[in-house]
C-alpha cells in the first residue's frame, strides 16, 4: 500500500465525532482483506480481528487509533446565514475564510464568514472573532436554506491533501487518521509475519469527545495488552523543544502513569534492535488521548502509546512526515512479531 494515498483517502472522508460513517466507510473497505473478522460495534467502532498462531482462548493485542474528527454543528439560522459552533478542539481562530460542507438535507458547499474590519468598532478589529460573530454562507435563498439544513447538522473542512516537498504532506483530520494509516499499514505487513497474538485493531469512534468509543471498544474486546496510537506536538515556530518532537525523525512513545513501563520499555528495545528512531515523550499525567481510557477498562490493561508528529493540530490544515507513519508501523509489526505467548508473565507487576 502506497501511504500517501491511504492518507489522502481518509483525510478527504469527512467523520465528524459521533457521526463518522463516512470514514468508517472508508476504512472498512481498506481493511475488510487484511483481517479474518470485521464489525462494527454498539457505539460505531470498527473492530478488525486478524487471528494468530496461539490456540484458543489467545492472548489479545488491541491497536486502538480513532477516526473522528474536529468540526462544527449548526446552532441556528438567520435569514438564510447559519450559525455554528465547535465539535471538539475546533480553533476558531483560523476558521475564517474556511471552505466548509454543511451535511443537511444534502450536500452544501459553503464558507465561514463574520463582518469585514471596516464596520468593526475599532476596538473589535484586533480580537479573535467571537462564534456568536460566525456564520456560514452556502449562497442560496434563505427558504431554501431553511429547507435544507437543520439545528444539529454536521459542518465538516473541505481540504485536498497537499503533497509537499521532503516527504511532507498536508490535509485535514490527520489527527488522527495518520494513525488509521499506521495500523492499515501494519495489517498489510503482518500477513507476512507469523504471530502468535491475536491482533485486534480498532477504528475508535468519539476521542475528539471523550475518549468515548476507546471506553466501549475496550471494554467489549477486553484486551490482555494495548498499543494506542495518536498525534503529538511536532516542532514549529515559537514552540518549546522540551514540548515537542522533531518531524521526520522517528515516532514517540509516551512514558508516564498512563503507561505500563516494562510493556513501554519493551517496544523501546524492539525500536532499537530494528534499528527504526523514536523519540521518548514524558507525559506526567493523562495523555489525553485513547489509551488513557483503555488503560482503566475492566480490570486495567497494560497499555502503550506511540505518536506521529503533527504540525498544526486541531486546524483545518495539518502537516506529517509520510516517513514518521512508516516507521510507526515497521514497529508495530517488529513488536507483533516477536510476542511470546508468556509475554503477561513477563511484565506482571509485584
Amino acid at each position: 500500500m502506497d501511504v500517501t494515498d491511504i492518507l489522502k483517502r481518509l483525510s478527504e472522508a469527512d467523520g465528524i465525532a459521533g457521526f463518522e460513517e463516512p470514514v468508517r466507510n472508508v476504512i472498512r473497505e481498506a481493511w475488510q482483506p487484511l483481517v479474518d473478522d470485521l464489525r462494527v460495534d454498539g457505539m460505531g467502532n470498527l473492530i478488525g480481528y486478524k487471528r494468530g498462531t496461539a490456540p484458543e482462548p489467545a492472548p489479545k493485542l488491541m491497536l486502538a487509533a480513532h477516526m473522528d474528527e474536529i468540526g462544527l454543528i449548526v446552532t441556528g439560522i438567520e435569514k438564510g446565514f447559519i450559525r455554528i459552533t465547535r465539535v471538539g478542539g475546533t480553533d476558531r481562530r483560523v476558521l475564517l475564510g474556511q471552505e466548509v460542507v454543511v451535511h443537511g438535507e444534502r450536500d452544501l458547499p459553503g464558507v465561514v464568514a463574520a463582518r469585514p474590519p471596516h464596520v468593526l468598532p475599532p476596538a473589535e478589529r484586533t480580537k479573535t472573532v467571537a462564534w456568536d460573530d460566525l456564520f456560514v454562507d452556502v449562497g442560496l435563498p434563505a427558504a431554501e436554506v431553511g429547507r435544507l439544513v437543520q439545528v444539529g447538522d454536521q459542518i465538516s473542512f473541505r481540504a485536498e491533501v497537499a503533497t509537499l516537498k521532503n516527504h511532507r504532506i498536508a490535509g485535514k483530520a490527520f489527527d488522527d487518521r495518520a494513525c488509521v494509516t499506521v495500523v492499515t499499514l501494519a495489517l498489510e505487513q503482518i500477513a507476512q509475519v507469523a504471530h502468535v497474538w491475536d491482533v485486534i485493531a480498532v477504528a475508535t469512534v468519539q476521542e475528539e469527545r471523550g475518549l468515548k468509543g476507546a471506553m466501549t471498544s475496550a471494554h467489549g474486546v477486553a484486551p490482555d495488552l494495548a498499543i494506542a496510537l495518536d498525534v503529538t506536538f511536532a516542532a514549529q515556530p515559537s514552540t518549546a523543544d522540551v514540548d515537542t518532537v522533531p518531524l521526520g525523525k522517528g515516532p514517540s512513545i509516551g512514558v508516564g502513569p498512563n503507561f505500563h513501563p516494562i510493556l513501554a520499555k519493551r517496544l523501546r528495545d524492539i525500536g532499537d534492535a530494528h534499528e527504526i528512531p523514536y523519540h521518548v515523550e514524558a507525559i506526567p499525567g493523562g495523555s489525553g488521548t485513547d489509551a488513557w481510557a483503555i488503560q482503566v477498562s475492566r480490570a486495567g490493561v497494560p497499555t502503550a502509546l506511540i505518536s506521529i508528529p503533527l504540525r498544526y493540530m486541531h486546524q483545518p490544515v495539518e502537516l506529517l512526515d509520510t516517513r514518521d507513519v512508516e516507521r510507526a508501523a515497521r514497529w508495530l509489526v517488529a513488536f507483533i512479531g516477536e510476542l511470546k505467548a508468556d509475554f503477561l508473565d513477563s511484565i506482571a507487576l509485584t
